[in-house]
């Protein structure tokens, strides 16, 4: 039975008839759901004179997630990106299934997208209310109150990341021992390659659960690349048919060695099997084209002076 269930004026128009009205399944047919990879499994590993003779449907699933949230984190292509404008308070809110980020940049006006580094020189540490003798104070429950923000991170916003230009053409550096250290002492050998750059700097705060950034990025417009594990709603809890074997093979595995009849042996080799099936599935979705790696490699033909 044929797979394509759709008429090419169906697939491309959508059920509203609209070419690229956004509600097509473009590229759909590279991937596979959920319960199809349950299904599959049921019927290829599980019955009578196989080695799992039964199981609980339930126990799949649990495993089939558990392999998509897995695979999400360094196999298949789940990440995922967002565009927002940075708002006044040099803040970005993570997604509702942000599990790690893996790029973040500002867009220019050309649409080129510019790295933003990441800095471990500040932070949002909670700020302790005292008094005026700097001694803690407590609320009437006996516990320490905090302050809704911190003085490092309200000094963080409205300084400067960068040098600005003073009087008599110098630079203005009086208030900063970052930059002082970084323009005005040792030159080009005492550089800091995460501070010599003038894209912008940028720290998770995890705590409140946001993306802060230094001052000399608001109001751009930020693209957040981050991974989520696959699990977050029913459109994400899809594989790529380049993965199947090593979705099937890692439950197999999982199932085969949390059971107590099972022979050591059987459950080595299933593991065996899982972890190479895994390393094909990642060499198949690294996407490495021949004629882009020769691209790049003609940049050695270069001649570099000194």
């Amino acid at each position: 039975m044929a797979l394509i269930n759709q008429k090419p004026e169906e697939y491309y128009l959508g059920p509203d008839g609209v070419w690229n009205s956004n509600d097509e399944d473009y590229g759909g047919y590279q991937f596979v759901s959920i319960g199809d990879i349950i299904n599959n499994f049921i019927v290829a590993y599980v019955g009578q004179d196989k080695l799992i003779t039964k199981v609980k449907r339930t126990d799949v699933a649990y495993w089939a997630q558990r392999a998509i949230q897995e695979f999400s984190f360094d196999t298949l292509p789940q990440s995922k990106s967002i565009e927002i404008e940075i708002p006044p308070g040099l803040y970005m809110v993570l997604p509702q299934d942000y599990v790690n980020y893996t790029k973040l940049a500002w867009s220019d006006q050309n649409g080129v997208e510019r790295t933003i580094y990441r800095t471990d020189i500040t932070s949002n540490p909670e700020a302790i209310i005292q008094d005026s003798a700097h001694e803690y104070t407590f609320d009437s429950d006996g516990n320490i109150p905090l302050a809704q923000q911190s003085e490092t991170l309200t000094n963080w916003n409205e300084g400067s990341q960068f040098p600005l230009q003073g009087a008599n053409n110098t630079w203005d550096l009086q208030n900063n021992p970052d930059l002082i250290a970084l323009y005005a002492y040792g030159g080009r050998y005492g550089l800091q390659p995460e501070q010599a750059q003038g894209n912008g700097t940028f720290y998770v705060d995890s705590n409140k659960g946001v993306i802060r950034f230094s001052s000399d990025l608001r109001g751009k417009t930020v693209v957040l690349k981050y991974i989520s594990d696959g699990l977050g709603s029913a459109e994400d809890m899809t594989v790529h048919k380049f993965a199947m074997d090593a979705i099937e093979k890692y439950i197999a595995y999982s199932i085969l060695s949390t059971r107590s009849n099972i022979q050591e042996y059987l459950v080595a080799r299933f593991k065996k099997d899982a972890a190479a099936a895994r390393r094909n599935a990642k060499i198949r979705l690294s996407e490495l084209k021949s004629d882009l790696i020769v691209q790049v490699m003609r940049n050695q033909t270069k001649w570099i002076k000194h």
